[in-house]
């Protein structure tokens, strides 16, 4: 069983709580097998055409998906016309579009042969769809929320999987596309008991055929040897037939998507994980080493002098130790940038830690983006209290500004760009453009549910008391000497960044794949402990470079541990550039605009993420070092 939706831990765990008993089960909803008797009809729901991988360059040529019933395709429609499927949030923001089909499947009942519909392709609409064959374009089929795929081998493993989706149509050796208009859809069952069945794996493998019709419009064979292909300059009638096979299978329902849930090879990650966990190991140890020797051994040399001595022949941290707490340039944006930070920070969390225990199960489409949308609604609240808490330590005044930015710029920053990305979208005809309703119910829910919880979370921050500094500030500022080379904001930037994402890139390289590719993305065992690795790493990396910017007598560290733990998202955009060009060959502009938007808003919420969990690891630090030195 594998549990998901929006509220799929609640329900879980009240269920359990409720109606366990010593032999008691559930399901939770959406996710409950399907019986069907011999016979019986079997709906096969189609969903959107998506750009998939060339085969013999490993390369994508599109970012563009398009509806299933998109009118130059052509393909067969219901009696009644389409009609569209319930889909949640998350699976309407990723552009999945569900629709009924022709297609007529009984439970154990083969067809061979079977004629779908007879269609006429104009020269406008061959030319579009020979466009997308030689783009590798992919079909995707839904039969009982299982996806249709093709049947793969790893040679790397030695073993068969199923990857989601199958062609449009082939590139022969004549570099001619031809069209697939035959499909022979192989379901396998499972009998759970007598005369019940379970679906339990889809299988296509799509044709291209020149059918012809006999004198009474019937199909007289599919066994033809000839090709189909489009042509540009005439009409063309295109034949589509199905055949269906069904085989039995030992696999079982609870279990049947282990077959699509395939990791090409294994070793990557765990040697990511083992040169994570190294430079983990080995930045930990740098910063125990400094903070258990030198920095220790200052603070006793310090705490031994007489107060009355003056010190201010000696050199480093401790000489600016009236200005370190000194208020930052630009307050309000630093407590709104850290605030947006914080609740981002806990929404990825709970959201790895969710998936991670199998609430977020592909059976669901679209549930992980839906939760990632609620708990960052519902998370408003720690948004908005830790950017007013730190607002009122810093000594801000204007209190309105800061409740009504802490929950609008990020938010409205990341919308903007969506909206502004939309449009290109739509200008495309693809099914990746999201409906004006579907934004209209994304505000609503933002203004309705995540301002007030953020302005909730205001509140209780300015009514809590300010976080005082362990020492006073001197009124007039202390002049910073000039700064080694090596803390120079680009150089140190450069050091910094590229350890966290040493920590990360090679997830975030799955990540892609399964974002472009619209592969299934299952690996968060990795991903979460990838999620840690990269905290650590971000908050010691910070740490060791603001004690090496206070020991260089420069007390400007709060902006500067936002930058430095931030530059990690700078190479994952390049990360995202070299992925461009190593594995897209994007020939058109919009493609070209939605690549480069979608990687610009990626590397921001990563700087967003980043940059606060260095500035937090330095705030305590900071603190920390200070309170225990004594001043006079």
């Amino acid at each position: 069983m594998r549990p998901s939706g929006m509220l799929a831990p609640v329900v879980a765990a009240a269920s359990l709580f409720l109606f366990s008993t010593p032999a008691s089960a559930f399901y939770l909803p959406g996710v409950a097998p399907t019986d069907y008797e011999q016979n019986d009809p079997v709906p096969l729901l189609v969903n959107r055409l998506t750009p998939a991988m060339d085969p013999g360059d490993l390369q994508l040529k599109s970012v563009l998906s398009y509806d299933y019933y998109h009118p130059a395709f052509h393909f067969c429609r219901p009696q009644n016309g389409p009609e569209k499927q319930p889909e949640s949030l998350g699976s309407i923001l990723f552009g999945d579009r569900i629709f009924n089909s022709p297609f007529d499947l009984r439970m154990l009942k083969n067809e061979s042969c079977k004629m779908l519909c007879t269609q006429n392709f104009e020269p406008r609409a061959a030319k579009f769809v020979n466009r997308r064959i030689r783009h590798d374009y992919a079909i995707n089929w839904l039969i009982d929320g299982l996806p249709a795929a093709r049947v793969k081998y790893d040679e790397t493993t030695n073993t068969q999987f199923y990857s989601v989706g199958f062609e449009l149509g082939t590139i022969e050796l004549d570099k001619n596309p031809y069209l697939s208009n035959h499909y022979d859809i192989i379901v396998e069952y499972h009998e759970t008991r007598a005369g019940k069945f379970r679906v339990v794996g889809v299988v296509v493998q799509p044709s291209s055929k020149k059918t012809a019709l006999d004198m009474s419009g019937a199909v007289k064979t599919c066994d033809v040897p000839d090709k189909l292909m489009l042509s540009g300059d005439t009409n063309t009638v295109v034949v589509f037939t199905y055949s269906v096979f069904w085989t039995p299978s030992a696999t079982p329902w609870a279990t049947r998507w282990d077959k699509y849930l395939h990791v090409y090879d294994p070793r990557i990650h765990w040697f990511s994980l083992i040169n994570s966990s190294i430079i983990v190991i080995f930045l930990t140890a740098m910063v125990a080493m400094i903070l258990l020797r030198a920095l220790h051994k200052d603070i006793n040399r310090y705490n031994q002098l007489d107060l009355n001595e003056d010190v201010q022949e000696d050199s480093g941290w401790k000489l600016i130790h009236g200005d370190v707490f000194r208020t930052p340039k630009f307050p309000l944006a630093l407590s709104v940038f850290i605030g947006s930070g914080a609740q981002l920070f806990v929404m990825v969390g709970f959201t790895i830690f969710f998936a991670l225990l199998g609430f977020l199960s592909p059976s669901s489409r679209g549930s992980l983006a839906t939760v990632v949308i609620v708990l960052y609604t519902l998370f408003g609240f720690i948004g908005g209290y830790v950017s007013s808490r730190l607002y009122k330590s810093y000594g801000g005044q204007n209190w309105k500004a800061n409740v009504a930015l802490t929950p609008l710029v990020v938010p409205g920053f990341v919308f903007g760009t969506f909206v502004f990305l939309n449009f290109f979208l739509i200008a495309s005809e693809s099914s990746g453009a999201v409906p004006v309703g579907t934004m209209i119910a994304l505000i609503v829910i933002w203004f309705v549910i995540s301002v007030p919880l953020s302005a909730a979370g205001s509140y209780l921050g300015f009514k809590a008391p300010a976080v005082d500094p362990p020492l006073r500030t001197n009124v007039i500022p202390r002049q910073i000497p000039d700064q080694p080379l090596y803390l120079r904001l680009p150089i140190s930037l450069l050091l910094a960044g590229i350890l966290p994402f040493g920590a990360i890139f090679v997830e975030l390289y799955f990540i892609l794949n399964s974002i472009w590719f619209h592969k299934v993305y299952y690996m968060f065992g990795f991903l979460f402990v990838c999620y840690a690795i990269m905290i650590i790493t971000c908050a010691t990396v910070t740490v060791l470079m603001v004690y090496f910017l206070l020991c260089a007598e420069n007390y400007h560290w709060q902006w500067r541990s936002v930058f430095t733990s931030g530059a990690c998202s700078v190479f994952v955009f390049l990360n995202a550039m070299l992925y461009w060009i190593s594995k897209l060959q994007l020939s058109s502009f919009v493609g070209g605009v939605l690549y480069f938007g979608y990687s610009l808003l990626i590397a921001i919420l990563v700087f967003v993420l980043t940059g606060t969990i260095g500035f937090t690891a330095s705030f305590f630090f900071v603190r920390k070092i200070y309170a225990s030195i004594k001043i006079d």
